[in-house]
């Protein structure tokens, strides 16, 4: 793959992976640096790309596995560091939706699934944002093809609880997010 190429592949999925790794970072400085990395790496790497395949899931693949090294990474400083602000790792704003949902609904399920805890939110986005299989998702975080049915079944049910509260605010129930805490 040429260099003009290349160039012409990284305008058309940029904005995709950026989405995927704010998904998985929820932090758009850390999900701008990881995508930039994403692009370095595939760029590098571009000889192992088989001629005839599709170039989005061998770069999601690629932004799947910098973010959860990233994670990784986070997760040993903040070992290190008990006392981090949690505002720190906040998500910034909801990122940009699919084309079939409306933008206010997009907007809530992107922010549910940023209120995710990690643990949710990383399976949840390889399965529905990067289309990875089980295996896949299993292989990546180094856990069992069955812990990551479990984590994706309550990570799914801990969405439909914040969207419930969200959507239906009449429902006579404080808005909440995915931990069941109420929003302001």
């Amino acid at each position: 793959m040429n260099k003009a190429a290349f160039d012409q592949l990284y305008r058309e999925h940029y904005h995709r992976v950026l989405g995927l790794c704010r998904r998985l970072l929820g932090n758009a400085a850390d999900a701008e640096d990881a995508a930039q990395e994403v692009f370095m790496r595939a760029y590098l790497a571009r000889s192992r790309f088989r001629r005839g395949s599709p170039f989005g899931p061998w770069i999601n693949t690629i932004g799947s596995n910098v973010c959860i090294d990233a994670l990784r990474k986070r997760a040993r400083l903040n070992d290190l560091d008990r006392d981090a602000d949690p505002d720190d790792i906040a998500a910034d704003a909801p990122s940009v939706s699919e084309a079939l949902i409306s933008d206010h609904d997009n907007a809530a399920i992107a922010g549910a699934v940023e209120a995710l805890p990690e643990k949710y939110r990383v399976p949840i986005v390889l399965a529905f944002y990067a289309e990875a299989s089980y295996e896949d998702i299993a292989s990546r975080l180094d856990i069992t093809r069955n812990h990551v049915g479990v984590l994706l079944s309550r990570g799914k049910q801990a969405l439909r609880r914040a969207l419930a509260a969200q959507l239906n605010p009449n429902s006579g129930e404080l808005a909440a997010d995915a931990n069941g805490n109420p929003l302001s």
